[in-house]
């Protein structure tokens, strides 16, 4: 066995915002900022806690970099307050805050060699040379550059020039660090290696990382929690499987992954169970809403079942066809038309052996069932 930490055990023990003696390392007090007559943030409130892995997920435009910049100290709020350890630090300039930034483009300066770059910040903070060798040294080998500490920038890949990156803006030991679109420039096996890393590297750390990505699958691995932005507003801060499980209206339900949503009325509420009456039929899902008012059951697609026969019940069964499909490898993605309206909705089989029976194509008749307790009801 390696020895890398059990990332996933301590991860699901690590909740020190349900804990109320636990204060916030960063808090976001009614922040807003705009940039002339176009907000960029708007009214954010948001506490982050000391070792905690944190993701800002959006859009383009949502406000996620504009709220990351503001507790750099490369923006100012226009209203409210930036708290780090229980002090306002709106006057502290950027060199002075006890946090580092990691760029998308990763600016490294092309004319010094890796350990230069490394000890770039260790110098303008005055380290004595002995302390800054041996720094470069240490942070070399914890990103797994030894023996590259000579070459230029443009002697490295890609994956190896976002390692110098995240080695400079460690070596001056921050207290937090700030990753923007960290992976953006990496192929995606490089990201999905690399997401991987991170979490260690946090993990031994024991560092404050604040992440800024518009990459749900990134955000989904790597966060403890998720803050998941639109029009420079928060709609939903959770867990990983909070935000994908119980999304807290169709904007977040649409953006974390693919989802399947039925529009109807809401005919019977109780016991933790929603009845819809939609369109395509009657649904069932567990959770409340107001009857007689519009409602939304959403599902995602991997908790769809694709049959060749009528499923005996009958509950949250719809007949279609297969208007087309998409071999993944470890998945195979369906869309299939149903009646009435020829809606196309969306289901997922896993590829869990190298053959199956009975091959789906194009055109083939199926039917699509869930679970109540696969789908969630929404109101907003």
């Amino acid at each position: 066995m390696s020895g890398r930490p059990n990332i996933g055990g301590i991860r699901s023990a690590f909740a020190p915002w349900e804990d109320p003696a636990k204060a916030p390392l960063v808090q976001y007090e009614a922040v807003s900022k705009a940039f002339g007559d176009t907000p960029a943030v708007r009214d954010v409130s948001l506490s982050i806690y000391e070792g905690e892995f944190f993701a800002l997920l959006g859009p383009s435009g949502c406000g996620k970099t504009t709220l990351m910049r503001l507790l750099a100290g490369f923006e100012q709020p226009d209203a409210g307050r930036v708290l780090l350890g229980g002090r306002d630090i709106a006057g502290d300039p950027p060199h002075r805050r006890p946090v580092h930034m990691m760029f998308q483009s990763y600016a490294l300066f092309p004319h010094l060699s890796v350990a230069q770059n490394i000890a770039f910040g260790l110098k303008r903070q005055g380290a004595a040379r002995a302390e800054i060798d041996a720094r470069v040294e240490e942070m070399l080998a914890l990103v797994r550059l030894e023996g590259l500490g000579r070459r230029r920038p443009d002697q490295l890949s890609g994956g190896q020039r976002q390692r110098v990156a995240l080695a400079r803006a460690l070596a001056p030991r921050p207290r937090i660090l700030l990753l923007d679109e960290p992976m953006a420039a990496l192929d995606k096996k490089l990201r999905e290696e690399t997401r991987f890393e991170l979490m260690s590297l946090q993990q031994s750390l024991g560092m404050t990382f604040l992440i800024v990505t518009h990459d749900q699958d990134e955000a989904m691995v790597v966060a403890d929690r998720i803050a998941v932005m639109r029009e420079g507003a928060i709609v939903q801060v959770g867990r990983p499987a909070e935000v994908y499980e119980a999304p807290a209206d169709r904007y977040v339900a649409g953006f974390i992954g693919d989802v399947n949503l039925f529009e109807g009325r809401v005919a019977a509420s109780g016991d933790g169970r929603v009845r819809l009456l939609s369109p395509e039929g009657a649904f069932e899902a567990e959770g409340a809403g107001p009857v007689g008012e519009t409602a939304w059951i959403a599902v995602r697609p991997e908790k769809v079942a694709v049959h060749t026969e009528a499923p005996a019940g009958g509950v949250n069964v719809l007949e279609g066809a297969i208007l087309d499909y998409g071999y993944l490898g470890d998945w195979t993605t369906y869309l299939v038309e149903v009646a009435p309206g020829g809606r196309t909705l969306r289901a997922a089989r896993a590829n869990a052996t190298r053959t199956v029976e009975r091959p789906l194509g194009c055109g083939d008749r199926v039917w699509l069932s869930f679970a109540p307790s696969s789908a969630v009801v929404l109101t907003r």
